[in-house]
């Protein structure tokens, strides 16, 4: 444990987990639009969400107690239906439809809508600050949509964002309801329910998603990453963060993942970004800084 300049202690594994789960998120929507080239998306996010659940099945004896599990039961639920189950179905659909790179940007509206949804339904206090922050957010992801160029592998970037951004509606409910039962649950039992319900809940694209004829190991390592690197491995690394530190602050560390969203989608990809859209970046980067401010 380390201190910053005003004798504050630093939780250092805290910050290194956070980094390290934000970098996993960036990596994540490099994945999955790989991955959507080749294979339906209701499938791929089936196929993380039972490898995370095997994953787990493998140590669910190490998984600390629950509490009161019955009590807590329609949180545990609200929870999962907002992250995985509803943030899935969005974000698979967006990423059919816009860049990666693009849709990582969408992400850094999520600490802005934390900090408002929590001023308005928890009673914490929301500064001016704080809704220019989401003014300004919402306007670039805005700008950054009516820029970007249509082609076959973004067909529809103005729907694509737009979802996005529903996505992000969905994890700020999930933020402020893991935030609460982090005091009832380890972080490792909550990760643990969030991909059993999604397992569930996404079960019925095996009847409903067409299948391809074959799938090359691109496909196959992407799933993989999805479902060891993001659904268990950066899941828990935020929900642990979540038990350590400020939901505001966590959440603000999602202005980490554009920026390794757009560094490995430019890499692995080759997607770019120019002209206004980078205006439209420089915004919603702005507002998420300014949210930061805001008590």
């Amino acid at each position: 444990m380390a201190s910053n300049m005003s004798g504050t202690p630093v939780n250092v594994y805290a910050y290194a987990a956070l980094v390290t789960a934000m970098l996993l998120y960036g990596g994540s929507f490099v994945a999955m639009k790989a991955a959507v080239q080749v294979l339906d998306p209701w499938l791929i996010v089936l196929g993380r969400m039972l490898l995370a659940t095997a994953a787990f099945s493998l140590f669910f004896r190490r998984i600390p107690p629950i509490g009161d599990l019955r009590r807590h039961l329609p949180k545990l639920l609200v929870m999962a239906l907002c992250e995985p189950c509803l943030y899935f179905v969005f974000e698979a659909k967006a990423l059919t439809l816009t860049q990666a790179s693009q849709a990582g940007v969408i992400t850094s509206l999520l600490p802005v809508m934390v900090v408002c949804a929590a001023g308005l339904f928890q009673g914490e206090r929301t500064s001016r600050l704080g809704w220019l922050g989401l003014c300004l957010g919402v306007s670039g992801a805005a700008v950054l949509s009516a820029f970007a160029p249509e082609d076959p592998y973004s067909p529809d970037p103005v729907l694509g964002n737009l979802l996005e951004f529903a996505a992000m509606a969905c994890a700020t409910v999930y933020t402020l309801m893991v935030k609460h039962l982090v005091r009832h649950f380890s972080p490792l039992f909550l990760t643990a329910f969030q991909v059993v319900t999604g397992a569930v809940f996404f079960t019925p694209a095996l009847l409903i998603s067409p299948w391809p004829g074959s799938l090359g190991w691109e496909a196959l390592a992407a799933i993989a990453y999805l479902g060891l690197g993001v659904s268990v491995g950066a899941y828990s690394l935020y929900n642990y963060c979540l038990s350590k530190l400020t939901a505001a602050r966590v959440a603000g560390a999602v202005n980490l993942i554009p920026a390794f969203t757009l560094a490995l989608g430019w890499l692995l990809l080759g997607e770019t970004v120019a002209g206004w859209q980078w205006l439209g970046i420089a915004l919603v980067l702005a507002g998420a800084r300014l949210s930061g401010h805001s008590p």
